[in-house]
């Protein structure tokens, strides 16, 4: 069955535009007056191989039943209640009106999937005002201007995984959930990565032995884990670089460099015997500049005398010591022995949960209030610094932006308070958090303003 998506917004936003360029032809009459459209204009519209039909609707206003646009926005409702995706548009260069929020809120409480369009992004006037967008709670705007034809890319990449595959045989999110998991182990030599990966695939697929440096290629093994499909990537040890002299070691050095950057989940393993050395920490910067999550696996515990006081002993250090990834996971485990395999693959999981994660806005600001109530920011040269306004832009690690005045001079004693309250408040241990700064005018505030 085609999809059906419904384009929604107050009037004079841009939607008739929009739905003119998706069909490719000006079947919706346009112009600056608002309220042209009237009726549900339906057309077929295709954008790269999406196939779907599509509906232009009257602009949502406030307004009784009985009147003309009372009817006009029972006419847009049922188009909402019809719809498998709506497009949300609104103008980024106005910004959002007083009037885009209980429409934001209405398809919101409707249930279906909602792509959030700022047209008229054009410029930087147009990005600027994209940036209000988050306030609507609707998830990333897709930059837009339906009048040049910019954004189709960013528009295709959002509605393609709300539309069925014909190629795929599994519905979409079966294939999604069956996507294998990108799991990396890095370490230094000899701490014992490719012991464990055989002990996990339950066969002696990697070649091991007790000389340092064996693995030199960076070896993928497809694996299920309970039913859950993983792809494994076995890498040669790292050391320091200073004493990478060989050629060879060199491009075996890259080859798990490029591991770590495309995995999603990266397990450092440690030897129990000789833990958290300087080069393991240097690992863990790593994993943590390219924004992966990360699990700590402790090698070699059937070696360990006293266990229970040395794993409290390696939590307390990972706590001290890699604070830009506080709260990740330590496991104890045995490649040799195979214990140990069942805790790792629960705390990847759980890892790569919270590297996708995602907080409402709403949740956000209420967290934020909090927050600067109990810790306001300084004040610089006599003024306080006043931060307005957060939200999420970005999973796959979280990614936070912050909106306010002098963010410039924000101390990173200050930003590294809101990291540590936001892991505390919202559980997110082990996954790197990122923070942007962004000076301007909340996004509420404007709203006011117009009021």
């Amino acid at each position: 069955m085609t999809p059906l998506v419904a384009i929604v917004g107050r009037p004079n936003v841009g939607k008739s535009t929009l739905f003119n360029r998706l069909v490719g032809k000006k079947l919706a009459l346009v112009d600056d007056k608002p309220g042209v459209t009237r009726d549900r204009r339906e057309g077929e519209a295709r954008l790269g191989d999406l196939e779907f039909r599509i509906i232009d609707t009257a602009g949502l206003e406030e307004a009784t039943e009985e009147s003309l646009l009372g009817r006009m926005r029972a006419q847009t409702e049922a188009a909402i209640g019809d719809a498998d995706v709506i497009l949300f548009v609104i103008d980024a260069r106005v910004g959002i009106l007083p009037a885009d929020r209980p429409f934001a809120e209405m398809v919101r409480r409707s249930g279906k999937p909602v792509i959030l369009i700022a047209n008229k992004a054009e410029g930087n006037a147009g990005l600027a005002g994209a940036y209000d967008a988050f306030s609507l709670g609707l998830g990333d705007p897709v930059p837009f201007s339906a009048e040049h034809g910019e954004g189709l890319a960013d528009l295709f990449e959002a509605l393609m995984p709300f539309f069925p595959d014909p190629n795929a045989e599994p519905e979409e999110d079966e294939a999604e959930s069956n996507k294998p998991l990108q799991v990396a182990i890095v370490g230094r030599p000899n701490a014992g990565k490719s012991t464990l990966i055989n002990r996990m695939i339950g066969e002696d697929r990697l070649l091991v032995g007790p000389e340092a440096g064996i693995t030199r290629d960076s070896i993928s093994l497809d694996w299920n884990w309970r039913g859950r499909e993983i792809k494994l990537f076995d890498t040669a040890g790292l050391r320091k670089r200073a004493r990478v002299e060989d050629k060879l070691e060199k491009l075996s050095v890259a080859d798990a460099l490029r591991a770590v950057r495309f995995a999603e989940v990266v397990v450092i393993l440690l030897d129990a015997t000789i833990p958290f050395e300087k080069q393991d920490l240097s690992i863990v910067d790593l994993v943590e500049t390219e924004g992966r999550a990360l699990v700590i696996g402790v090698n070699k515990w059937d070696l360990v005398a006293d266990q229970q006081g040395l794993l409290k002993e390696l939590k307390e250090k990972a706590t001290r010591l890699l604070p830009q990834v506080r709260g990740a996971p330590v496991v104890p485990l045995s490649g040799l022995a195979g214990t140990g395999i069942d805790p790792l693959m629960k705390a990847i999981l759980q890892v790569y949960e919270t590297w996708n994660r995602r907080i409402s806005t709403a949740k956000m600001n209420q967290w934020l209030a909090d927050a600067l109530e109990a810790n306001p920011p300084p004040a610089v040269s006599g003024r306080r610094i006043k931060i307005r306004y957060m939200t999420q832009i970005k999973a796959r690690p979280p990614h936070f932006a912050i909106f306010g005045n002098q963010l410039d001079a924000l101390p990173k004693s200050y930003s590294r308070y809101l990291v540590n309250k936001l892991r505390e408040s919202f559980d997110l241990p082990g996954v790197p958090i990122r923070i942007s700064l962004r000076m301007g005018n909340n996004p509420f505030d404007k709203a006011k303003k117009r009021e």
